[in-house]
């Protein structure tokens, strides 16, 4: 019997994999369903869609997208400090030679 259930339950979660991710009412559906706050979910459900309608995308896209930019700014500024390092060093040979 266990098996069973068990089995049935990766077949859904194989066939409605698809369906979790464009369910905008997943989340304030889990949250309600775990707290019972539904003042929250609510309040989580809106600040989804503001975020979707400002920026296009959901939540988690944004934030991913955020991190992301947030890491190649601090690889640029990591590279143009050692190129500016480097051009110092250079600098300092030249003047010490002559």
């Amino acid at each position: 019997m266990k098996f069973k259930k068990i089995y049935f339950l990766v077949l859904i979660f194989i066939f409605l994999s698809g369906c979790i991710q464009s369910s905008a009412l997943l989340g304030p559906g889990v949250t309600i369903a775990t707290t019972g706050n539904v003042l929250q979910a609510g309040l989580q459900y809106g600040a989804n869609s503001a975020i979707k309608k400002e920026t296009g995308k959901d939540a988690l896209e944004h934030l991913k997208n955020a991190v992301d930019e947030e890491q190649d700014s601090q690889k640029l500024e990591k590279k143009i400090k050692n190129i500016a390092e480097n051009t110092i060093e250079k600098i300092k040979k030249k003047l010490l030679i002559n």
